[in-house]
């Protein structure tokens, strides 16, 4: 069951600066609204013509101007094209309906200059707030407030209005809709700064992927690519000496063969070292990286002194990976890790309060779902290999994995491991049976979860 916020929950952290900022500028015009269009509508009077026409054309402009900061938010993060007709179409608009609202306040009421150009004022500041929210550039964003301001100080003097009323409303024009300009303006700019940040966030995550899988990669060579030459040498030479029939082929061959098999042990210690990684490590990292992004974490029960090696392994790399999700997928403020030994298992616990609308599915259908069960690899893990390689860990161990929400508002990931369990027969098991390639694909934390 979703609340009523859980559409804002499971926004991302730009996604929700974009969402405020959107509606922060369809809320501008209903102020117009109710600055203009209901204050002209009561002082002409609810009887009258002119009353209506006021209010409907006040409402015209108002949603111009909302369509108008929808489309440029849309062309600032690449979305569409500039709107630039639709800006001049909001300038058209913008002239008609001060002008008109001008005359019809004047010919209804009394003529009285000074209300018909505070009516005239606000039309036009809310045409040229939401019009540099279409534009680029300081130069550019000064000349449409400077352009608006002139414009009002000449459409007021064809009106009828002194010059010193006009130089009046040219002021009124320029501080308050240069004021909305620069809120326009310092809105997009935050909103773009807010979406580099993740994007930052996002290459870090994918650097740290490709470095890691790089690392295994020259491992890999530096451990078996003079073994593969020499092999390839060798092979050669007993073929030679094959073809003429002396008897040092079969020495050649069985010096292959030992070099083989010592290659094949030694690619079996890199996986093994590879897939190992200790606890203690893992919570202080996972601390200071979550910290450096601005979440807040905290660790509990972090002394991993008496726990079995292979146990401290497996749990290590759901500590990394629990954090690199917390850091891609997740919209976090606070993290906590728990470490808790007794009746006979360790437990481990990584809860955050970020979540999405995706992890929150994907983590309901696989709640509860043991490592070493049928569905290991399936629910949580079907999006990606992260969650499924944990299992695989865990299921060494004889451990379980849980993984979902907690009451729509954090997301927890729960590791069981069992003490006193023969694992390690089980684990070598496991390496030896050639997993290089689900190295490849589970081993880098946040690889894809």
């Amino acid at each position: 069951m979703r609340g009523p916020g859980a559409w804002w929950r499971a926004k991302s952290t730009p996604a929700k600066v974009e969402t405020y900022t959107r509606w922060s500028f369809h809320a501008f015009a209903v102020i117009e609204l109710l600055a203009a269009g209901l204050p002209a509508f009561a002082e002409v009077g609810p009887g009258r013509p002119g009353s209506w026409l006021l209010l409907f054309l006040v409402s015209v402009h108002a949603a111009t101007c909302a369509v108008t900061a929808s489309r440029a938010l849309d062309w600032t993060r690449g979305r569409r094209a500039q709107p630039v007709r639709l800006l001049w179409v909001l300038t058209t608009v913008t002239a008609v309906v001060a002008v008109l609202t001008f005359v019809i306040a004047d010919h209804a009421v009394t003529g009285d200059v000074a209300d018909n150009a505070g009516i005239f004022s606000i039309v036009v500041i809310f045409g040229v707030g939401n019009a540099t929210f279409g534009v680029r550039g300081q130069k550019r964003v000064l000349a449409v407030v400077g352009g608006f301001a002139a414009g009002s100080a000449l459409l007021t003097l064809l009106l009828g209005t002194p010059v010193s009323g006009a130089l009046v409303t040219a002021m009124v024009v320029m501080i308050s809709g240069g004021a909305l300009a620069f809120t326009a303006v310092f809105s997009v700019w935050l909103l773009d700064a807010v979406y580099e940040l993740a994007d930052a966030r996002e290459t870090r995550a994918r650097l740290a992927v490709a470095e890691e899988r790089l690392r295994f990669g020259r491992d890999l060579h530096d451990v078996i690519g003079r073994n593969l030459a020499v092999i390839a040498l060798k092979s050669e030479l007993a073929v030679q000496l094959a073809r003429r029939e002396r008897p040092e082929a079969v020495e050649q061959m069985i010096e292959v063969q030992r070099i083989a098999q010592e290659s094949q042990s030694e690619v079996r210690e890199v996986v093994r070292g590879y897939r190992e990684a200790d606890l203690g490590v893992e919570l202080s990292g996972a601390q200071g990286v979550l910290a450096a992004a601005g979440i807040d974490c905290s660790v509990d029960g972090a002394d991993t002194a008496g726990l079995p090696g292979e146990v401290q392994s497996a749990l290590a790399w759901v500590v990394r990976e629990a954090t690199t999700n917390v850091l891609r997928h997740g919209n976090a403020g606070q993290c906590a890790v728990a470490l808790r030994v007794g009746e006979g298992q360790v437990v481990l616990t990584v809860e955050n309060d970020g979540i999405r609308a995706a992890g929150t599915e994907a983590g309901a259908a696989g709640r509860s779902v043991g490592a070493g069960s049928k569905l290991a690899g399936r629910s949580v893990g079907a999006g990606g290999s992260g969650l499924a390689g944990l299992r695989e860990r865990l299921a060494v161990v004889d451990g379980t994995l849980e993984a979902g929400p907690v009451d729509g508002e954090a997301f927890r990931v729960v590791a069981r491991v069992p003490l006193g369990v023969g694992g390690s027969a089980a684990r070598d098991s496991v390496v030896s049976a050639g997993s290089v390639a689900s190295v490849g694909s589970a081993v880098v934390p946040g690889s894809a979860s």
